[in-house]
C-alpha cells in the first residue's frame, strides 16, 4: 500500500476562504474515488486569526510542516483589517524562505481559445512553464531608507543572486524539460543592463545548459521576452527567469490563458514540504458573496496531487475543468453566470462522470 501523504490546508483571507472550500471538495472526491492515501489537515492560520490573538505562522508549526507534511494548500492571503499585511508576509512569505521553496512553479496552458486575448490563437499554441526562482532577487528585502520624508531621501533596494540559487532553479528547468519530453528551454534575464547579478545568470545558464546535449538552450532579455509572449507565444516550452521578472512574466502568462481566475501554482522544494497557491489575490470585497472564480483553486489542487504522484488524478481534474469551460458552466469572468458554490458543484459532477 503507498504511503500516506500528509497535506495541510490554510484556507488563506477573502475569496481564498471560498474557493478552497470548493477544490477541497474536489479533492476530497477524488479521494473517495480513488482510494487516495490522503490525510488533510486544516488550520486556521489567516487575518481572523491575527486579530484574534496576534497568531501569524508560530516557528514550532514551520518545523512541524516540514517534518511531517508532504504538501501545503494555501488560499489567498490580504485583508484590509491588517494594513500592514502582517499576518500575510509571515505565513506566505515567511514558508516559502523557511521552506526554502525555492521552485515556483507556474503551468501557462490555455483550456480553450476562446479564453485567449490574443487573435487565432488556439489550444496549441500556448503550452508551455515559467520556473521562477523564489528565494532570492529583489523580494529578499536588502536594502534601506535614509532621510526618509526629506528631499535628500535616499532608497536602496539590493538584488541578491548567488550561484547556489541561480544554478538550482536553472537545472530544475533543464531537468523538467528532460523529464516531461520539452525540447527547448529559455533563460531570461537583463544581463546586458544589469551587467553583474544577471551577468552571474547568463554565466551559470551557459554552463549548466552544457550538461543537456539534447535540449535546445536560448537566452533572452526579458523585454523581449514580454513582446515575443504576446506576438508568438507557440515558440515557448520552458521558461526560467529570476524573482522579479517571473512574477511579471507569469501574470502576463496567466491572461493569455483566460486571467488570473485560471492561474494555479506549486512553491516547491524538490526534497522537502511543498506549498501550492492559486495566485489571484483575496479581493474582500467578494468574499462570501458566491462571485469568486474557484477555478484556479481547483487546477492547484491538480498541481498538488501530480507533485506527489498522483499524475492521473491532475489529468482528471484539468478535464473535468475544461468540460465546464466548454458548457459555460463558469463564472462572470469566463463568460458563465454561475457563483462559486455552483463550479465546483459542476467540477465534481464531472469527475464522477469521467470516473464512471
Amino acid at each position: 500500500m503507498p504511503s500516506i501523504k500528509k497535506i495541510a490546508v490554510i484556507p488563506g483571507d477573502g475569496i481564498g476562504i471560498d474557493v478552497t472550500k470548493e477544490a477541497m471538495k474536489v479533492l476530497e472526491i477524488l479521494q473517495r474515488l480513488h482510494n487516495l492515501p490522503l490525510d488533510i489537515q486544516h488550520f486556521d492560520y489567516g487575518a481572523e486569526r491575527y486579530l484574534r490573538d496576534g497568531t501569524t505562522m508560530p516557528p514550532q508549526q514551520v518545523e512541524d510542516f516540514r517534518r511531517n507534511f508532504d504538501a501545503i494548500f494555501i488560499g489567498a492571503l490580504g485583508d484590509p483589517r491588517v494594513p500592514d499585511m502582517a499576518h500575510a508576509r509571515d505565513i506566505l512569505l515567511g514558508l516559502r524562505f523557511k521552506l526554502d521553496l525555492y521552485v515556483n512553479y507556474r503551468p501557462i496552458k490555455l483550456l480553450d481559445e476562446k479564453l485567449c486575448p490574443l487573435k487565432g490563437k488556439t489550444e496549441a499554441d500556448i503550452d508551455f512553464v515559467v520556473f521562477r526562482e523564489n528565494t532570492e532577487g529583489l523580494y529578499v528585502g536588502m536594502g534601506g531608507i535614509f532621510k526618509k520624508g526629506t528631499p535628500d531621501e535616499i532608497a536602496t533596494q539590493e538584488d541578491v543572486n548567488t550561484r547556489k540559487g541561480v544554478e538550482r532553479i536553472i537545472r530544475h528547468a533543464f531537468e523538467f524539460a528532460k523529464q516531461k519530453g520539452r525540447k527547448k528551454v529559455t533563460m531570461s534575464d537583463k544581463s546586458n543592463a544589469l551587467r553583474f547579478g544577471h551577468d552571474l545568470w547568463l554565466r551559470t545558464f551557459e554552463e549548466v545548459g552544457a550538461e543537456y546535449p539534447d535540449i535546445e538552450k536560448e537566452h533572452i532579455y526579458i523585454d523581449a521576452l514580454m513582446m515575443q509572449m504576446v506576438k508568438r507565444p507557440e515558440q515557448f516550452e520552458v521558461i526560467v527567469t529570476c524573482n522579479m521578472f517571473g512574477d511579471i512574466a507569469t501574470d502576463l502568462g496567466a491572461q493569455l490563458q483566460g486571467g488570473m481566475g485560471l492561474a494555479a501554482s506549486g512553491n516547491i522544494n524538490p526534497h522537502g514540504t511543498s506549498m501550492f497557491e492559486p495566485v489571484h489575490g483575496s479581493a474582500p470585497k467578494y468574499a462570501g458573496k458566491n462571485t469568486a472564480n474557484p477555478l484556479a483553486a481547483i487546477l492547484t489542487v491538480g498541481l498538488m496531487l501530480d507533485h506527489l504522484g498522483f499524475s492521473e488524478m491532475n489529468s482528471i481534474v484539468e478535464t473535468a475543468v475544461i468540460d465546464a469551460i466548454k458548457a459555460n458552466k463558469t463564472t462572470k469572468d469566463l463568460g458563465g453566470n454561475l457563483g462559486t458554490k455552483e463550479v465546483g458543484e459542476f467540477v465534481c459532477k464531472q469527475i464522477e462522470r469521467l470516473n464512471s
